[in-house]
């Protein structure tokens, strides 16, 4: 039976209901569920904007977009939009997806906190980002259509989405504080891990082994 919530049909594939079952096991309901809203909140915006995003490269997407809060790729320690991305690029290599969609797929990943960019690359990576910042943020909420947005919310539940996505932050981040540099996720340290400071590009220059 086809999968449709607020219009939007999940893709039927092989790799869609294996990543939907692999989120499950990595995740908890929370990463799950919001994932799953950026999807559809993505779709209905890609769908507003004109954009035609391939249907399961988007869900591959959205699925790992945070993988790598909760699940390091490898032993280089690195910003977690790298982890999710490198999870997501073997996923579909292992999965014979050729390489221009594996990359189309990581770079997706890798740039969905990136202010300014996304919207201006592929279809994949804007929708995955318009659907990251709807949910997060509630960026473009009043231009969709409000019976589709509850009719997400019924089928994948926020609960308290705002204190525990924040605290998903805090876990996934606080052991790599490094990594937050230039990011969005330096905020999230700065606000709730005690004696966490910020680096900034001022300091880094003023701190550069040169002269002058």
């Amino acid at each position: 039976m086809t999968d449709i919530v607020a219009g939007v049909e999940i893709p039927e594939t092989t790799a869609v209901a294996e990543a939907t079952s692999l989120l499950r096991e990595m995740t908890g309901p929370l990463i799950f569920h919001h994932s799953r809203r950026v999807f559809l909140f993505g779709s209905l915006h890609a769908r507003r904007l004109g954009l035609r995003p391939d249907p399961e490269l988007l869900y591959l997407s959205a699925m790992f977009h945070d993988t790598g809060l909760s699940t390091p790729f490898s032993d280089t320690v690195q910003r977690f939009e790298l982890d999710g991305a490198d999870h997501a690029r073997k996923f579909l290599l292992d999965r014979g997806f050729s390489k221009s969609a594996a990359e189309v797929v990581w770079t997706a990943v890798a740039l969905h906190t990136t202010p300014g960019i996304p919207g201006r690359m592929g279809a994949e990576t804007a929708a995955t980002n318009y659907g990251v910042l709807t949910d997060a943020i509630g960026w473009g909420l009043d231009g969709l259509d409000g019976g589709q947005v509850d009719e997400i919310v019924a089928a994948h539940p926020r609960g308290e989405f705002k204190k525990e996505f924040l605290q998903e932050f805090v876990q996934g981040l606080r052991n790599r504080p490094d990594t937050t540099y230039g990011t969005v996720n330096a905020d999230v340290l700065e606000h709730f891990v005690p004696g966490f400071r910020r680096t900034s590009m001022v300091q880094r220059i003023n701190d550069a082994p040169w002269p002058n």
